[in-house]
């Protein structure tokens, strides 16, 4: 069965209203919610009903259209001072994933140079249409890429290991990491993934499980202890991940879990492999150990789904992302190009030809 280009939706923009599939009910519900202000944009970033970096970075392009418009019916000429709130609101939801940070950028772009012709709401959503279809289009590119960089190491093992979700579920479409697994699986060179359930909000369970199983891919889920297990016994070649900000030296902030697979690759003799586009990228920050790192409610390590798993009084220590040297990455995945032992020279160079075009 071969994968086909797109099969999931997360984010919609009909009837002149942003719609984001309920990424916290799935996979035993598929709720989608409509967003009529920032706030209601602000709440879905931050509460996870949209997940992802790139989807993140969509989503909050999208929330200043919304931003904008209700700003211009409430605000008259002062619209744009108004506005700068909303910035900042979308700006906080989420501090890890710089993609949210980029398409506020880009968005911040649009509105310096506003065509007083036209409406500034429908010059907004244009830009925000364009970072969606870019991401849909850099995914297929990265997928292409990442396939042929396994076809190039010829694996000895046809099983992969991924963490989190990575897939249409959090991008624009296709995916980052599950987008080279896609693209693999079509060109027959994986037979199965491993997908890590991905304490404590179950990404790799409740959503990775899922959007495998929607394309025909065989997939098997492992609790996140498993990896080290995979790896003795010969099943996996690669490791393949995205990431949330990558460091002008090729440190890669991704889900909590992630430096662990690292190091437990770096010990086995498996690759390990990073897929994300230009734009997590931050070139303001020289390493990892500037990246800063959310941390969120202990009650979602202490509980699941509202029913207590630990003693009354224990406390719990829940970052939800971690940093993975660029030592141990063999490779990094972009729609430019793809960076083998990633380096402040190497990634200073593709930004470089990045910038150029």
């Amino acid at each position: 069965m071969m994968a086909s280009a797109r099969t999931v939706n997360a984010i919609e923009w009909r009837d002149d209203t942003l719609w984001l599939l309920d990424q916290r009910a799935l996979p035993l519900e598929e709720l989608w919610i409509s967003h009529p202000d920032t706030e209601a944009v602000v709440n879905s970033i931050r509460d996870m009903v949209v997940r992802g970096a790139p989807a993140i970075g969509i989503t909050a392009a999208y929330g200043v259209v919304i931003a904008a418009r209700n700003r211009l019916e409430q605000s008259g000429d002062n619209w744009m001072r108004a506005l700068s709130e909303d910035f900042e609101a979308l700006a906080q939801s989420r501090p890890t994933a710089v993609n949210l940070f980029w398409a506020l950028g880009q968005m911040q772009k649009i509105l310096s140079k506003l065509n007083q012709e036209e409406d500034p709401v429908v010059q907004l959503l244009r830009e925000a249409k364009r970072i969606h279809e870019a991401d849909l289009a850099a995914n297929h590119t990265m997928g292409n890429l990442g396939a042929s960089l396994i076809a190039h190491y010829k694996m000895p093992a046809p099983g992969v290991i991924t963490h989190c979700n990575t897939g249409s579920l959090a991008t624009g479409g296709y995916g980052t990491a599950l987008g080279v697994i896609r693209s693999a699986w079509q060109q027959k060179l994986i037979e199965r993934v491993f997908a890590d359930e991905t304490r404590p909000w179950w990404q790799g369970s409740r959503l990775t499980a899922w959007e495998l199983m929607q394309d025909g891919i065989p997939v098997t889920l492992t609790a996140d202890s498993v990896a080290a297990t995979l790896m003795q016994q010969g099943r996996v070649s690669w490791v393949i991940v995205g990431a949330d900000r990558i460091a002008a030296n090729g440190d890669v902030a991704n889900k909590i879990g992630t430096y662990n697979l690292a190091v437990l690759a770096k010990h086995h003799g498996v690759r390990f492999m990073v897929v994300a586009p230009t734009s997590t990228f931050d070139l303001s920050i020289s390493s990892g150990v500037d990246i800063p790192i959310e941390e969120r409610d202990g009650h979602e390590v202490l509980e699941v789904k509202g029913v207590r798993m630990a003693p009354e009084n224990a406390q719990a220590y829940n970052p939800v992302f971690d940093v993975t040297p660029a030592q141990l990455i063999d490779a990094i995945v972009t729609e430019k190009g793809v960076i083998e032992k990633p380096s402040a020279d190497s990634v200073a160079s593709l930004m470089a030809d990045r910038q150029l075009h």
